[in-house]
């Protein structure tokens, strides 16, 4: 048998098997449309003490306005909630997790910038607020000039840490893994003040009769789902399911329920005719 002829016999084979692999690959891309790291089961990177964005209830549920909102936007997708999985990590990790392909979405309050963008993909924004001090000391005032030479605790990789050592100049910035950690710290005195989302700093202030001392306006820097990036199918399908549930009323009822008596960004709202 000459070379010609025993090419020709395998061309027919050779077209069959990649026919096949084409099949294959449809097949797998019907089957896990949005590229998860598990088909059928969405994994999400969040927090366990973000409250009200997202945290832990006794029983170890995780809820929280933006659960709340990404289990709607998932359910639209086809996902029950036994198929999503909410793992709590420290904040910092969550984009080096979802780029890394350990979590397919990070759900947490995460504000939208230009240096994260680097890191991962993000969905629309869903949701804008402010930054604000949080103290019990007279010497901390409504003034940010009155937190030079101090102590001010922040979150480690938060939109709070990256604007205080931008315009904070002359503070000492100590960096905390959470929250819960930070303000036990303010508490007993080891910072002068928390630099925190306004809602959780209402929340503190409740508790432990702290004071909201300066509010900042974040509205340049709306929270957003990090997905991982080129995941453009799963990205456009969030966006799609945001968009719904801003235009149906349910992002409303949500931040109503989650942040009672909080303004309420219009663009977030269903649009009016």
């Amino acid at each position: 048998m000459t070379l010609t002829m025993l090419k020709r016999m395998l061309r027919p084979a050779m077209a069959l098997a990649t026919l096949a692999a084409l099949t294959g690959a449809a097949q797998a891309d019907e089957a896990n449309p949005y590229n998860l790291i598990e088909p059928g089961t969405v994994m999400v990177g969040s927090l366990g003490d973000a409250k009200p964005y997202a945290f832990t209830t006794a029983t170890g549920e995780f809820t929280g306005f933006d659960v709340e909102l990404l289990r709607h936007v998932l359910a639209g997708m086809g996902f029950k909630k036994d198929q999503i999985l909410f793992t709590g990590q420290e904040f910092a990790a969550l984009l080096p997790s979802v780029a890394n392909g350990r979590f397919d979405i990070a759900a947490a309050a995460i504000g939208i910038t230009d240096a994260r963008k680097k890191v991962v993909d993000f969905s629309d924004g869903y949701l804008a607020g402010y930054l604000s001090v949080l103290s019990g000391e007279d010497a901390v005032t409504d003034d940010v000039a009155s937190l030079k030479g101090k102590r001010l605790g922040v979150v480690q990789g938060t939109l709070q840490e990256m604007y205080a050592r931008k315009h904070f100049t002359g503070t000492d910035i100590v960096q905390f893994p959470d929250n819960n950690t930070a303000v036990a710290a303010l508490n007993n005195g080891t910072v002068d003040a928390q630099f925190l989302d306004y809602e959780a700093a209402k929340s503190y202030a409740e508790r432990y009769d702290l004071k909201i001392k300066v509010n900042i306006p974040s509205f340049d820097a709306p929270a957003g789902f990090a997905v991982k990036p080129g995941n453009d199918a799963l990205r456009d399908a969030l966006n799609k399911g945001l968009h719904a549930a801003m235009q149906d009323g349910t992002w409303r009822d949500l931040y109503q329920k989650w942040f009672p008596g909080s303004p309420m960004p219009k663009q977030y709202l269903p649009s009016q005719g």
